[in-house]
Formats: structure tokens, sequence, C-alpha cells
């Protein structure tokens, strides 16, 4: 289902969850040509501010784009924009929740700001931003 501008309403909430694996992070190195060591070796991870290896920020903001294209506006959105802080690691093996929330609607634009957040499973906070998109409108 997708909303169209004039069915979305402030406050209006969606979220998509995710755990991320080693597989993830192979394919993802493979589809973006990112292999910084920080990402693909235990010893660089290890020796890293972060302890271990961490998956691509840009990896786990995608989690923000499947909630944004498939449930809230959903099929049909067009995403015009993302402001994004990075604000902790995700490690192998994190469970991201990715959760927007309609934060502004400006129907004469057909446009809408969404607030994101990436929670990991302990509850920490690890990207949060504002999605600026288009929803579909109706047929």
């Amino acid at each position: 289902m997708s909303y169209t501008i004039e069915q979305l309403s402030l406050g209006q909430k969606a979220s998509f969850e995710k755990t991320i694996t080693e597989a993830d992070i192979q394919l993802f190195c493979g589809i973006s040509g990112d292999i910084n060591p920080v990402h693909v070796s235990d010893i660089a991870g290890k020796e890293s501010v972060f302890g271990a290896r961490v998956a691509h920020g840009i990896l786990v903001s995608s989690l923000t784009s499947a909630v944004l294209g498939m449930q809230l506006p959903g099929p049909g959105t067009i995403y015009l924009g993302q402001d994004l802080r990075f604000k902790a690691p995700v490690y192998i093996g994190d469970t991201v929740r990715a959760e927007v929330t309609v934060d502004e609607i400006i129907t004469h634009k057909n446009i809408v700001k969404l607030k994101t957040q990436s929670i990991n499973q302990n509850g920490v906070i690890v990207i949060e931003g504002v999605a600026t998109v288009m929803p579909p409108k109706a047929i």
C-alpha cells in the first residue's frame, strides 16, 4: 500500500528491522567498491576506534530507504534527499530497526519530510536524520 500526501498525517510512523550479517557487508563491498579495511579486516577493525569490524554507515542507512519505498509513503515514493548523522557503530550481528516519522507535510509541493532513526538492539540510536520525499500521487 502507498500513501498519497492527502493520506499522510503528522506523527505517522513505520519501521523495518534487519540483522546485519557478514554476507551483507561482503555484498555491499562488491556493490559499492568500498573495501575499507575497517569493514573487511578483523585486524584493522580491532585496531580501529571501534575495536572490531563495522558495517558501512551507508549500508545501514539504506534500511531507511526500505521503509520509505515500501511502507511510508510506500511504492512510488521519490527519494529527494537525506540528512544523516552517524552516531554509533554497527557491528556484524547487530539488529537495526530503521524508523521513519512524518514530521512535515508541504501539500502544495507534494513534499514530505520525515524524521529518520536507526536504532540497534540495545536501544542506541546509531543514525539519525531527516528524509525528504515526494509521495506517490493518487491515480
